[in-house]
C-alpha cells in the first residue's frame, strides 16, 4: 500500500538525518524514545542534548491513525472519517548564537474517504542574519523546487513568508524558506510526483544544514550575543505555541506532549520592552525580519 511505502521512507529519512547530525555535531548522540498513541499508532522521538553544536534538538518520526477528531472535522470541513498521518518533524536549537535554528517537517495525511495529500516545509531562523547565508539557503531550496515544478519555489516561498510570521510582533520568525500543505493529486500532477518532491525536500535537509553548521560553529560570541539568542528564541516559542499548525494538530489528535513540545528551546527570555541599539547587528537582523525579501 502507498501509505506503507511513504511511512517506511520517512523512517529511513529520520535515520539518515540523525546520522548526519551526529557526525556534524561530533559529540552528542540521539536518545531514542519509542511511544504509542492511545488512539492508534505511535512514533520514535529522538532528542539530542548538550552537544558541541546542538544544545537541544529533535528529529521525530510518527505514524498515527484513528477516528478523525471532531475539532478537525469542523475546522477543515472533513466528513466523519478515519485518518492516517505519518512524517518527520525536526527542530534544532544550537548553542552558538551564530549557528541558526532550523525546522523541517515533511508529512503525509489521508482520510478513509480517499482524500490524501502531502505537506511540509523547511525554514531557517538565524539569530544574526547573514545575507550571503540566507541567499545560499534559498538558492538550495529553489534548486530542489525547480527540479519538480517551475512554480513551486515562488509559490511555496510566499507561503512560508506568510506562514512563518508572528502577527502580534509584526515580524517574520526568521528568513523563511518554503511551506506547502494539502498537495493532492491533480490532472497534471500525480500523488507520486508530490511524493518525489517531498523526498527531495527531505534529502536536502542534512547537506544544507551541515554546511551552515560548518560556516558558523567556530565563530566567537559573548554574553550579549547569548542574551539576544534567548530573546529570539522567545519569539520562536511564541510562534510555535500560538500559530504553528503542527503543534495544534498534535494536541488536537491526542499526540504525545513531549514529542510535540520538543520544538521548544531549553533556554529562552522575554525581556520587557527589549530594544536593539541603533546600528547594532541586532538591529540589522530586526530590519530583515520581513516578508517578501527576494533572497535569490
Amino acid at each position: 500500500m502507498a501509505k506503507e511505502k511513504y511511512t517506511n521512507w520517512f523512517k529511513g529519512l529520520q535515520d539518515n538525518i540523525c546520522a548526519a547530525l551526529e557526525k556534524a555535531d561530533g559529540k552528542a548522540k540521539f536518545e531514542e524514545d519509542l511511544w504509542e498513541r492511545p488512539g492508534g499508532g505511535g512514533g520514535r522521538t529522538r532528542i539530542m542534548r548538550n552537544g558541541q553544536v546542538i544544545e537541544k534538538g529533535g528529529v521525530n518520526f510518527s505514524s498515527v491513525f484513528g477516528r478523525t477528531p471532531q475539532a478537525l472535522q469542523d475546522k477543515m470541513g472533513f466528513p466523519p472519517s478515519d485518518f492516517y498521518a505519518t512524517g518527520v518533524s525536526i527542530v534544532l536549537h544550537p548553542a552558538n548564537p551564530m549557528v541558526p535554528i532550523i525546522h523541517m517537517n515533511v508529512r503525509y495525511f489521508e482520510l478513509s474517504t480517499g482524500t490524501a495529500w502531502f505537506g511540509g516545509g523547511i525554514d531557517l531562523t538565524p539569530i544574526y542574519i547573514v545575507p550571503q547565508q540566507a541567499q545560499f539557503f534559498h538558492e538550495q531550496l529553489k534548486q530542489v523546487c525547480d527540479q519538480h515544478h517551475a512554480d513551486y519555489y515562488t509559490e511555496f516561498k510566499q507561503w512560508a513568508d506568510n506562514y512563518f510570521y508572528i502577527p502580534h510582533r509584526n515580524e517574520t520568525r526568521g528568513i523563511g524558506g518554503i511551506f506547502f500543505d494539502r498537495l493532492q493529486a491533480t490532472d497534471d500532477i500525480s500523488l507520486e510526483d508530490r511524493f518525489a518532491f517531498v523526498q527531495s525536500v527531505g534529502n536536502a535537509f542534512a547537506p544544507i544544514y551541515t554546511h551552515l553548521i560548518g560556516e558558523n560553529r567556530n565563530k566567537s560570541f559573548d554574553e550579549k550575543h547569548k542574551e539576544w539568542q534567548r530573546v529570539r528564541r522567545g519569539r520562536y516559542v511564541e510562534f510555535n505555541l500560538v500559530y504553528d499548525k503542527g503543534t495544534k494538530f498534535g494536541l488536537e489528535t491526542s499526540g504525545r506532549i513531549e514529542s510535540i513540545l520538543m520544538s521548544l528551546p531549553a533556554h529562552a527570555s522575554w525581556v520587557y520592552n527589549y530594544q536593539s541599539q541603533p546600528g547594532s547587528e541586532e538591529e540589522k537582523t530586526m530590519n530583515l525580519l520581513k516578508k517578501d525579501i527576494d533572497w535569490v
